[in-house]
Parts: structure tokens; sequence; C-alpha cells
């Protein structure tokens, strides 16, 4: 039997890096348009971007790198909400099942949002500056936030090389300071709270593993805070210690099941498993010597405690954005594990200690009412596009939706020059 096939889909988007993730950006424009709203078509054209389901857990088939932290996808468009330039929304891409979490937001490639908004025409040339720091300020649609992005600019274009270094990166580039402002997450079910329990640390009972102090914290991203030496752990560990053992990693997933439930984020524990992006749960110990993932060593005295977090299942190479988010928050706390980890004082910046190096991060914390609100968090990151054309897909009835029709065709126009090459 002879089957017809077609050409494949050309869908305008860039490849960059922002912090230590890498992801496929879209102008929500140049979607499909069953793919411009929420739903099975926009699911099914990330996949396919990605790679994604990949029972080889490879990727090779798409633009996914086979790690939690390369199987991203990000959709800007220009905001229609006041006091704000670009909507952003983020999708986590499984690699191994058909399923895109769209529970939380990536601050890794939030440091990449701002310089795509300008490059990309998003932005209203009035509001970029030819040199100096264009302020980009964006909604993260997944949480409903806020977070501002200050974005080195250069002869009127956005600079992205630079002496900035970040540790989980190679090479150097230009800093971007990304403000994240009033973090507390409005997670459904959490009641909008920093602390969902009411309390800055809590007896999280696991059937069959234990019960272990815990500091359960909506921040950045709801995270679970355990500490390293209940696990068993002195949290210098890199990822081949906890992603080589299937025993350990099923134990995070329970232990992350059973704070998912506590915090309010799910119903039932089967539905853990259809939220793997949320809740993180991360473990902290006090300073420690340590090798580096890269072979560098870190000092106990370079740092305020030792962190390492779990994402998509495995132990993350260096440390999620939204995760240090939540790190330094919880470590402006007095009386949360994460600060006395870092020695109980009061602080408005963290040093801590990753696989792959070590990361500041800032907040600032008011107990106002007895409960404690962050106004906001900061930390430094860098961007920079990887490379800019088109992804190509097979065309699908999955792909087109209901409707049949789309904007991106194999003829699709080039897409627009970015806002630096219209003014020059």
């Amino acid at each position: 039997m002879t089957h017809a096939f077609g050409p494949q889909l050309r869908i305008p988007a860039t490849y960059l890096r922002g912090g230590t993730s890498k992801g496929v950006f879209f102008r929500l424009q140049d979607l499909p348009l069953a793919a411009q709203v929420p739903g099975p078509a926009r699911d099914a054209l990330l996949l396919r971007v990605i790679g994604s389901p990949d029972p080889y857990g490879k990727q090779i088939d798409g633009m996914g790198g086979a790690t939690s932290s390369t199987s991203k996808t990000v959709i800007l468009s220009t905001s229609q909400r006041p006091g704000h330039d670009v909507d952003y929304l983020f999708g986590q891409v499984a690699i191994d099942r058909a399923f895109v979490d769209w529970s939380g937001n990536c601050g890794n490639l939030s440091a990449a949002v701002g310089a795509f908004a300008i490059t990309s025409g998003l932005l209203d040339a009035s509001r970029v500056p030819r040199d100096g720091q264009a302020t980009v300020r964006i909604w993260q649609a997944n949480i409903g936030k806020t977070i501002i992005a200050h974005v080195p600019m250069q002869d009127g274009a956005v600079l992205e090389t630079g002496d900035f270094e970040l540790d989980g990166v190679t090479f150097t580039a230009a800093e971007v300071q990304l403000e994240f402002l009033d973090p507390a997450a409005d997670e459904e079910g959490a009641g909008g709270s920093m602390f969902p329990t009411g309390n800055l640390v809590d007896r999280l009972d696991v059937p069959g593993l234990g019960t272990f102090p815990a500091t359960l914290i909506n921040a950045g991203i709801p995270t679970i805070f355990l500490n390293a030496a209940d696990l068993g752990y002195r949290g210098t560990e890199l990822q081949d210690a906890i992603n080589g053992d299937p025993a350990a990693l099923a134990r995070f997933e329970t232990i992350r099941a059973h704070g998912a439930l506590r915090m309010g984020l799910i119903g039932d524990l089967a539905e853990a498993a259809s939220r793997q992006h949320t809740p993180k749960v991360a473990f902290v110990a006090p300073p420690a010597d340590y090798v580096a993932s890269s072979g560098k060593t870190v000092a106990a005295s370079q740092i305020d405690l030792l962190v390492r977090a779990l994402s998509m299942g495995k132990l993350h190479h260096a440390m999620m954005g939204t995760a240090a988010v939540a790190i330094g928050t919880a470590a402006a706390i007095p009386g949360t594990l994460v600060n006395l980890a870092a020695g109980g004082a009061a602080r408005e910046a963290v040093r801590f200690g990753h696989p792959s190096g070590t990361l500041r991060v800032g907040a600032q914390a008011i107990l106002r009412d007895g409960q404690w609100t962050v106004t906001k968090a900061i930390m430094s990151r860098s961007a920079r596009v990887l490379m800019e054309g088109w992804v190509r897909v097979p065309d699908s009835a999955a792909i087109r939706g209901d409707t049949g029709s789309r904007a991106a065709t194999p003829d699709a126009p080039e897409p627009r020059p970015s806002a630096a090459a219209r003014r020059s």
C-alpha cells in the first residue's frame, strides 16, 4: 500500500541557552493556528519539536538533549497586561512519554526571555536603549508572577559576550540580572502562602521510608527541602551518586509525591506522576569541601551551605534557577532547614555549593503580622543565542488540531528581523 507523505512544517524558532538550561523559543504568532491556544495540538507540536516521547531516552529525532535541562520549550507574546512587556510561557517536555508539564517556571531560561523578546521584535523600540541596559518586564504566565530582566545592550543589539562566569556553563558571557518579584508561588491548593502548612519546618511522614524534617515552601517554584544527613547523604554528592542509584531515585520520587500532597499541590498521590516539574525536592547540608563535576575544588570557606536538587526525577547537574530562588528565600527566613544549614543567622544573600560549583542569590524577607513575605529575589545568569531560523516537524493531524489550518507551512516567510536590525 502506498502512503502519501507531505513536506515538513517549517516554524520560525530560536535555540537559546539560558543559565544552565537550553530550550527552543517561539513567538506565539509563529505557531500553527491550532497550537496558538493551550491544548493537545500545542503539546503535540512541542513534543515533536523536542523529539519526545523517546523510548530510547535520547531524543535523537528532535531538538532535546535527553536531560531535563535541555528538554524545554518557551512561547512568548506581547503582553496585554499593564506594566509588562511580554508574556512568557514555559513547557517542560518529558523525555520518555508524551507529556508537557506546564505547572511551573524555568528560572534558567528566564534569563534568555528578555534577549529573545528584544531580538524578535516583541518590545516597543522606544523601550530598548542603544547602549546600557534594557529593562524587560516579564509576566511569567505559568505561575502568575513578574520577572524583571536587565539585558545588556551595545550598539543597538543585545550584548551576549562578556566575562561573567556561571558554574555549570563552560564559557563566559554577558551578565543578565533577574529580579523575581513577590516570588511566593500562588499554587492552586496552597492558598498563595509561602509556607502552605503554616510551618517553617514540618514532620513529613513517608510510609515505608520514615518521617523527615522538611521545609515546604512556595517561592520561585514549590520546593521540598530535606536535611542531607537524614537521607544518608553528605550534600557533596555529584550526579552519578544519585542518578546511578535507581532505588535512591525511587525514594526521592516517593518523598516528592508525599510532599506535594502535604503542600496541597495534588489531591491524590497518583496525581504526582502527571506533575513532574513541580514540586522540586532538594537536600541541604552545612558547608564542606568537595570537588565539583568540572574538577574544580570548592572550599567550605567559599560557601554558606550545600544544596543538591532533583528535577524531573534526576539530580540536576547544577541548580535550577527557580530552585535557587527558593533557596535564597528560605535562607533569608530564620528557622527553615535552609537557613539552619547556612548557620541560622538572618541574611539577605546566600552562596551555596551545587554539583557544578557555586551560586549566589539574594532575597529580601519581611515578617509582617506573623507571616513571612519576600518582596523579591535577585540572581545573575547569562544567556546566548545558539541557533536561529526554523525548526521542522512532520505535518500531522495532531499538530494541526481539529481545524486543519495553520500559520506555519513549508513555505512560511522568514522570521521578522530583530528590533536592532530594523533600527540599523
